[in-house]
């Protein structure tokens, strides 16, 4: 797959979740924060990144520039998507549905970011599993990155309804 580049594109991000962490060090607790952003164009173009850093600013700006290096397009039909499909990452299970016009985003939190930035407006989702955020977003890429053109689906039902008579 060839590598998608991030200079060409006016991206958007979003913060999906923040997470302090603490260590107990001899003199007491060292806090740090983790960051899951998702970074879009609005146009089929989404990466995720995570980072950890000191500060929250740190943390968002790493995972940031780490989402802008992974960037991958996913396939839209007008403002949806053009099938159903089931995105599953570690234990977590999200069903993605395409939605009329006017629907709007049926979603949960991380779903609904996930959403936002990549230029989906409509669509229905259900999210089956632990609810770790982490684990939400990348069962929606997941589901996403195996969507096909709706072109492409219909070329192969054709020929294979040609190869069976």
């Amino acid at each position: 797959m060839a590598r998608i580049d991030p200079d060409r594109l006016t991206l958007k991000d979003k913060v999906v979740f923040i997470n302090r962490v603490s260590k107990t060090v001899k003199g007491g607790k060292r806090f740090s924060f983790s960051a899951v952003v998702v970074v879009g164009d609005g146009e089929g173009h989404i990466g995720l990144g995570k980072g950890k850093a000191a500060e929250v600013p740190e943390a968002i700006r790493k995972a940031v520039e780490y989402a802008k290096r992974h960037l991958v397009f996913v396939c839209l039909h007008e403002t949806t998507i053009p099938f159903e499909t089931i995105g599953r990452y570690g234990a977590e299970e999200v069903i993605l549905k395409p939605a009329s016009q006017g629907t709007g985003i049926k979603a949960g939190g991380p779903v609904r970011a996930v959403m936002e930035v990549l230029g989906v407006s409509d669509i229905l989702s259900k999210s089956l599993g632990s609810g770790n955020p982490v684990n939400v977003v990348k069962a929606v890429l997941e589901g996403l990155s195996s969507l096909k053109t709706r072109d492409s689906v219909f070329d192969m039902r054709r020929s294979q309804m040609v190869t069976t008579e």
